[in-house]
């Protein structure tokens, strides 16, 4: 699959990182994809399984147990990697691969895989 994208700006450069990325990292049954989805006000963290197209298991700051979190935003991320982990755990799930989406591995995004790590699962 060859994704083709064109013009400029932030966003369309994070597209092609994610796209390039994709390439290499593919999600299995044993090895499910952790995907981090990264807005300005929300982190989302998603366990997929890509040989089924199922996602296996996910987390949010738009949660309801996030309502009354009080803290920075990394703090909230790093949150829920530690819950996402849990609830993967519970899923049976002890390892998977990290997809960015095309962000930097910085911030917010190492906050939820260092969550994560926190958290009993395999990165």
């Amino acid at each position: 699959m060859t994704v083709r994208i064109l013009g400029k700006g932030k966003n369309v450069a994070r597209l092609r990182r994610h796209a390039r990325l994709r390439k290499h990292v593919i999600g299995t049954a044993e090895r499910p994809r952790l995907v981090v989805t990264r807005t300005n006000r929300n982190v989302i963290a998603q366990i997929v399984d890509d040989s089924r197209g199922v996602t296996l298991v996910s987390e949010s700051t738009l949660t309801a147990s996030f309502s009354d979190f009080k803290g920075t935003k990394a703090e909230a991320a790093k949150k829920v990697g530690e819950l996402v982990a849990k609830k993967a755990q519970d899923a049976g799930i002890s390892a998977v691969v990290f997809d960015r989406g095309g962000n930097k591995y910085h911030g917010r995004v190492a906050a939820v895989a260092d969550g994560a790590r926190e958290g009993g699962l395999a990165l």
